[in-house]
């Protein structure tokens, strides 16, 4: 949808910033914003009868990968705050989705397990998952596609290593 900048009074497109004078326009880290807001949004039209967030799904997702694990391990492993990763779990649990209980070495460790109704959730919604990337990736070709997720992981890898 064309906006206008107020500055130069002409309309413009994320498609051709080129003739924006607003300064954030010309920046990485306002492209990264936007599209992670649009990443979002494209999970949420696709998943609503779900009712899951994108965190969620990472967070059962990550269960189902490496299996039981804490919630501090929890939180890295989606790249996700250690602070807040209990409020996710919490909804998580309400669910139904995972189960949480304390460590038997350690009672302040959280242990949190994916449930057969979070593995089965994460199965009936893998295709429309799939189809959120596809929505998302769609303006560019396959060699683009290939070329954006490589340079993606490099500048994850340099920040986070």
């Amino acid at each position: 949808m064309p906006r206008v900048d107020p500055r130069a009074g002409a309309p413009f497109t994320y498609a051709d910033l080129r003739t924006s004078t607003v300064p954030i326009h010309h920046m990485p880290g306002h492209y990264i914003r936007r599209l992670q807001q649009i990443a979002v949004a494209l999970f949420a039209r696709r998943l609503d009868r779900y009712a899951i967030t994108p965190v969620q799904y990472a967070a059962l997702a990550a269960l189902e990968h490496n299996g039981t694990c804490d919630q501090a391990a929890l939180a890295a492993l989606i790249g996700y705050d250690r602070a807040t990763i209990g409020g996710v779990v919490d909804r998580l649990l309400a669910k139904r989705w995972v189960a949480r209980e304390s460590s038997r070495t350690d009672r302040r460790m959280k242990l949190v397990t994916l449930t057969s109704a979070g593995s089965a959730l994460l199965r009936r919604a893998a295709r429309d998952v799939e189809r959120v990337q596809e929505d998302l990736m769609a303006p560019l070709n396959a060699t683009q596609r290939r070329q954006f997720e490589r340079l993606c992981l490099r500048l994850l890898a340099g920040h986070v290593g």
